[in-house]
């Protein structure tokens, strides 16, 4: 993750609307039972995700990435009236918890799990999604953008979490490993793809905003 001055940090979470209970009771049982409990977004970044979906309030999401659970109900609190989160994980073993702390949340019937691999279960979703946030192996990225693109209609956001990726994208010396080359073409392809606008959030590990224009 990017380091901040601490006091910059102390600062925004004072003044940033506090946790809920459910989403600190997850926060607490994800960094007790799962391995990588770094993996979920957090309170700061689970508020950025809610007040921009909050701002969309899409019919639609996808995210690929569920991990436990934490960021798909900040997304589900920005849904329409008969919204609904589609939310899809590899690991079968992390959607115990993401499902008790759904049901939890309120959003049992508004969040959809898939398990399995995220490019071989996205072509099967005939929706349309307003907003789509993938926060999935990094070596993947690209794929996953084609794959999304045609599902989002212009005015659409796609959302791209760890897009500095720890700093390893400014390393001037060719990146031997995938997840790194993965975020570099990535992050690469969608500067230069002229159907689209975007920014980067310099934020925890870098959240990319990307508005589809055509």
């Amino acid at each position: 993750m990017l380091k901040f001055d601490q006091r910059i940090n102390d600062y925004i979470h004072k003044y940033t609307t506090p946790e809920d209970k459910i989403l600190q009771d997850l926060y607490r049982e994800t960094n007790l039972k799962v391995l990588y409990p770094r993996m979920l977004a957090g309170h700061l970044q689970g508020k950025i995700l809610e007040m921009i979906s909050k701002m969309i309030c899409p019919e639609n999401i996808l995210e690929i990435g569920t991990y436990t659970g934490y960021s798909a109900i900040c997304l589900a609190k920005g849904l329409s009236e008969n919204g609904k989160v589609h939310t899809i994980e590899r690991n079968d073993e992390l959607m115990d918890i993401s499902g008790k702390y759904f049901k939890k949340a309120g959003f049992k019937n508004r969040i959809v799990q898939y398990t399995g691999d995220a490019k071989s279960i996205i072509p099967q979703l005939n929706l349309s999604f307003e907003l789509v946030y993938i926060d999935s192996d990094k070596y993947e990225y690209l794929d996953i953008y084609h794959l999304v693109f045609d599902k989002v209609p212009p005015g659409g956001y796609i959302l791209a979490d760890n897009v500095l990726w720890e700093g390893k994208v400014f390393k001037k010396s060719k990146p031997v490993d995938k997840e790194t080359r993965g975020i570099i073409e990535f992050n690469n392809f969608v500067k230069d793809d002229e159907r689209v606008e975007n920014t980067i959030l310099p934020f925890r590990d870098g959240l990319m905003i990307i508005r589809k224009n055509k």
